[in-house]
C-alpha cells in the first residue's frame, strides 16, 4: 500500500513540473518547446500583410494631385503678395521730392503716381498682373531751396529725374525679388512643414514674377503719358496733365516724360502751398462741350469752375439743357449770363421753342438752329434743333426718319457753307441720328442724348463727339441703383488748322459721391509717329460733293 501511494505522488509532482530543456549553452530553462512550422508561418505571415496592407490603411483619403496644386498655387500667390505688402517697397529720392515705390498685383497693370493732397495719375504703362504704385511722400526743403536759389539747374533737373527713377527702379526690382520668394517660402514653410515643399514655392514664386516682369517689358508702352487718366482735385487737373500741345511735340520717351510730371508737381509744391494756375497753350483752342443738364443748378456752377480752370474760350451745349419746356423753368437759365464764356446752343428734345426764345434774349448766348452758323473764338460752328418735343405726348416725335431729314438738312447747310467760302468746323445736333448725316461735310459733330460719352470716326472721316450728361441726369439719376456721373469734355483744337488736337473727359460723382476723374485722349493721327489724317471734303476745297454723304443712321435712342 504504501508504495502504491508513493508511484502516485511521483506522477502527479511530474505532471505540474513543466519539462526542462536544455539549451545550446547548457542551461536549463522553462522554455515551452515550439513547433518547429513556426517560423515558415510567421514568414509567409509577414510576406501577405506587405502584400495586403491592413484595411484600416485604405481609410485615410489621398488628395487629388490637382488639389495639390491649387493648393501650392494659392501659398504661392498670397505668400508673394505678404511679402510685397511687407518689405516690397523702396524709398528713392526723385529730384527734390521723396518718394516710395512698390510693386502690387493687379489685374490690369499700369502705372500709379499718386500725388497727396492734389490726386493721382494712372498710366497705361503696361500689360502685366503687377502695378508700379509711386508715391510722392514729401518735397525735400533743402533740395527744393537749391533748386530756387539756383534756377539754371531747373534745365538739369529732368536727365537727375530719369537718373533717380532707374536708379529706383532697379532696386525696387531686387527686393520685390527677395520680398515674393521669402514670403512665398515662409508661407510655404508654415503650411506644409516641409523644407523641400517651401523651396518650391519660392522657386515658383520666382519663376511667376519674373513672367510677369516679362510681359510687362513686351507690352511696355513709352507713350503712356501722352494720355493720362487724372483722379483727385479738379482744380488741379490742368496744371498736373498739361496741356495737349506742348505733351505732343516735347515728350518722346518714357523716363523724360515722367520727368516732366515730375517738374510739374515741384512746381505745385511751391513754399506758399499755392496751386499755380492752369497756363494755356496760346496756339490752341479750348471748346468746353456739355449736354443733357436735365435742370441740374449743380452744373452751372461745375461749368463755370472748368471756364476758369482750363481758360475755356467757348461752351458748346448740345440740347436737353431743361426737362419740360414749360415758361416756368426759363429762370432756370439766367446763370448762363456768367459763365464768363460765350454760349454755343440747340435745342434738344425736352427743350421747347419757348426755351429757345429765352435763351436767344441771353447777350452771350448764340442759338443755333436749321443749320443757322456762327463764328465764334476763331471756330465756324452750325448746328440744328431736335425736329422732336418728346414731352408733349399730343405731339408725334417722328422718331429716326425726323432726325435723318433734320440731319440732311444740316449737311445741306455745311455744303452750302464751304462753297460759299466759309466752311464749318463744328457741327451741333442733339441726335446723334441726324448728327451722323454730317459725315464727310464738317471736321467734328458734337451731339449728347445717350447720357454716356463717345467718341468715334465715321466713314467719311468725320469725327463724332457723344457727350454725357454734364447734370448726371437730372432727378433721373434717382431712379437707377447708382447715381448717374457728371460729364463733360474739354475740346483742344488748334487755332491755325482748327482740327482736334485732343481732348479730356471729366467725369464727376454723381448725386451724394464726390469723385472727380480727367482722362487725357489723342486723336490716332495725333499720336508720335502716326500718319497725318487725310483732310476731309469740308477741307479739299470748294467743290461741292454728292449729298446723303456718311454712314446709315443708327436706331433711334429713345428719349434720355
Amino acid at each position: 500500500m504504501a508504495r502504491v501511494l508513493a508511484a502516485v505522488t511521483t506522477a502527479l509532482h511530474r505532471i505540474r513540473k513543466p519539462r526542462r530543456t536544455r539549451t545550446n549553452r547548457g542551461t536549463r530553462t522553462n522554455r515551452v518547446r515550439r513547433p518547429r512550422t513556426a517560423p515558415r508561418v510567421l514568414a509567409l505571415t509577414r510576406r501577405y500583410r506587405v502584400r495586403r496592407p491592413h484595411p484600416a490603411s485604405e481609410l485615410v483619403h489621398q488628395p487629388h494631385p490637382y488639389a495639390r496644386v491649387l493648393g501650392l498655387m494659392t501659398v504661392v500667390l498670397f505668400g508673394a503678395w505678404l511679402g510685397l505688402l511687407i518689405v516690397g517697397n523702396v524709398r528713392v529720392p526723385v529730384g527734390p521730392m521723396d518718394t516710395t515705390m512698390t510693386l502690387r498685383p493687379s489685374l490690369d497693370g499700369g502705372t500709379k503716381i499718386n500725388i497727396a493732397p492734389l490726386g493721382a495719375l494712372e498710366l497705361r504703362s503696361h500689360e502685366a498682373p503687377l502695378r508700379l504704385d509711386v508715391d510722392v511722400d514729401r518735397l525735400d526743403p533743402v533740395r527744393s531751396q537749391a533748386l530756387v536759389d539756383h534756377p539754371e539747374r531747373i534745365s538739369g533737373l529732368q536727365d537727375e529725374v530719369a537718373r533717380d527713377v532707374e536708379h529706383g527702379t532697379l532696386d525696387l526690382a531686387v527686393r520685390s525679388c527677395v520680398a515674393v520668394v521669402s514670403g512665398a517660402t515662409a508661407l510655404g514653410l508654415a503650411v506644409y512643414r516641409r523644407p523641400r515643399r517651401a523651396l518650391a514655392a519660392g522657386g515658383l514664386a520666382l519663376t511667376l514674377l519674373a513672367a510677369c516682369g516679362g510681359t510687362a517689358f513686351a507690352t511696355w508702352n513709352p507713350h503712356s503719358v501722352l494720355e493720362p487718366k487724372y483722379s483727385g482735385l479738379l482744380s488741379s487737373a490742368p496744371s498736373l496733365v498739361g496741356n495737349a500741345r506742348s505733351i505732343v511735340s516735347e515728350f518722346d520717351v518714357y523716363q523724360k516724360e515722367l520727368a516732366r510730371l515730375v517738374t510739374n508737381v515741384t512746381k505745385l509744391y511751391d513754399a506758399t502751398s499755392t496751386l499755380p494756375g492752369y497756363e494755356p497753350d496760346p496756339t490752341t483752342i479750348r471748346v468746353l462741350h456739355v449736354s443733357d443738364i436735365h435742370l441740374n443748378p449743380a452744373s452751372w456752377k461745375i461749368i463755370a469752375s472748368l471756364v476758369e480752370q482750363y481758360d475755356i474760350n467757348v461752351i458748346v451745349d448740345s440740347g436737353d439743357t431743361m426737362d419740360h419746356g414749360t415758361a416756368a423753368e426759363n429762370g432756370f437759365l439766367d446763370p448762363i449770363a456768367d459763365l464768363g464764356a460765350p454760349y454755343v446752343w440747340v435745342r434738344g428734345n425736352h427743350d421747347s421753342l419757348i426755351t429757345q426764345h429765352y435763351l436767344e434774349k441771353i447777350k452771350n448766348v448764340r442759338v443755333l438752329d436749321k443749320g443757322r452758323a456762327v463764328t465764334v473764338a476763331g471756330l465756324r460752328f452750325a448746328g440744328i434743333g431736335d425736329p422732336s418735343f418728346t414731352p408733349d405726348r399730343a405731339v408725334d416725335p417722328g422718331g429716326a426718319q425726323a432726325q435723318r431729314l433734320a440731319g440732311e438738312q444740316l449737311a445741306s447747310v455745311l455744303r452750302d457753307q464751304r462753297v460759299a467760302g466759309t466752311p464749318v468746323d463744328i457741327a451741333i445736333a442733339h441726335e446723334p441720328d441726324a448728327a451722323r448725316r454730317t459725315d464727310g461735310e464738317v471736321p467734328l459733330v458734337l451731339a449728347g442724348h445717350l447720357h454716356h460719352q463717345e467718341m468715334e470716326v465715321m466713314k467719311g472721316g468725320t469725327r463724332l463727339r457723344i457727350e454725357g450728361s454734364t447734370g448726371g441726369s437730372g432727378l433721373r439719376a434717382l431712379e437707377g441703383k447708382y447715381p448717374d456721373p457728371i460729364e463733360a469734355s474739354v475740346l483742344y483744337l488748334d487755332r491755325d488748322t482748327r482740327r482736334l488736337q485732343a481732348w479730356d473727359e471729366i467725369k464727376l460723382g454723381g448725386l451724394g459721391l464726390t469723385t472727380a476723374e480727367v482722362s487725357r485722349h489723342l486723336p490716332e493721327e495725333n499720336k508720335p509717329g502716326a500718319a497725318p489724317l487725310s483732310p476731309t471734303p469740308s477741307e479739299e476745297g470748294p467743290t461741292p460733293t454728292p449729298s446723303g454723304g456718311g454712314s446709315a443712321p443708327a436706331p433711334s435712342g429713345g428719349t434720355p
